[in-house]
């Protein structure tokens, strides 16, 4: 059995260029995926959120439209309520990189607002890679990389290809125009190798032992691709 950490937001919102508040969250799908595959694989996880708060799921996640209809929705619903660990989280602070097989960071606007700052975070990220054990992140999740550098403009996680969503993705979502930084840009800004796929469709790009994601569609094959580095 593996230990599994699930690094999320601890935010309910994100700011936006106007200063309106946005509200998000977690995005459902990028925490129910990866959960459902991990724990039916036998294996443990522990959910860690700055300050230990109960991470928000962005209410849109859980929009019929967004899972197929009213019964995912509902389905979705259920899952989140019966993952306990969801609602028992450590905090980030207290959190080893050292005390897991691998790290899995979900996304949703939330890491943009808390993430894309925390310390703590990059400092998890930064062990985790550094260990060579599976280190996975979703979607706008990558935003906590940007934590990861350095008073000197460095991050150590510049060179690597990854993915996350992109800015065409943020365009057909309607914010693209409303946002302070895109995340596409400010990846690749940190000296990262962006790959870019089909919006709204399945794209892991795996480095070393840093495997990322695009989009929501991404997080099953994400997860499958962190079972395999198992064993």
């Amino acid at each position: 059995m593996a230990r599994i950490l699930f690094v999320m937001t601890g935010s309910d919102h994100w700011t936006l260029a106007d200063g309106t508040l946005h509200p998000t969250g977690f995005w459902a799908e990028e925490f129910l995926a990866p959960y459902k595959a991990f724990t039916a694989a036998g294996h443990a996880v522990t959910v860690a959120t700055p300050g230990g708060v109960v991470p928000p799921v962005d209410k849109g996640s859980l929009a019929p439209e967004a899972n197929g209809g009213q019964e995912g929705a509902d389905a979705a619903a259920s899952a989140l309520e019966a993952a306990s660990e969801l609602h028992a989280p450590v905090a980030l602070e207290d959190v080893s990189a050292a005390d897991y097989d691998a790290v899995f960071y979900p996304g949703g606007h939330g890491p943009m607002e808390d993430l894309a700052e925390s310390a703590d975070s990059a400092r998890v990220l930064t062990d985790a890679l550094a260990s060579g054990r599976p280190l996975a992140v979703v979607c706008h999740a990558p935003a906590a990389l940007l934590a990861t550098e350095g008073a000197d403009g460095g991050s150590p996680f510049a060179g690597y290809r990854l993915t996350g969503f992109t800015n065409t993705e943020e365009g057909q979502a309607g914010l693209a125009d409303k946002a302070r930084w895109l995340l596409q840009d400010r990846l690749t800004a940190l000296g990262a190798e962006f790959v870019e796929g089909e919006p709204w469709r399945p794209n892991v790009v795996a480095d070393r032992n840093l495997v990322t994601g695009q989009n929501p569609a991404s997080s099953e094959p994400l997860a499958r691709e962190v079972l395999s580095r198992l064993g």
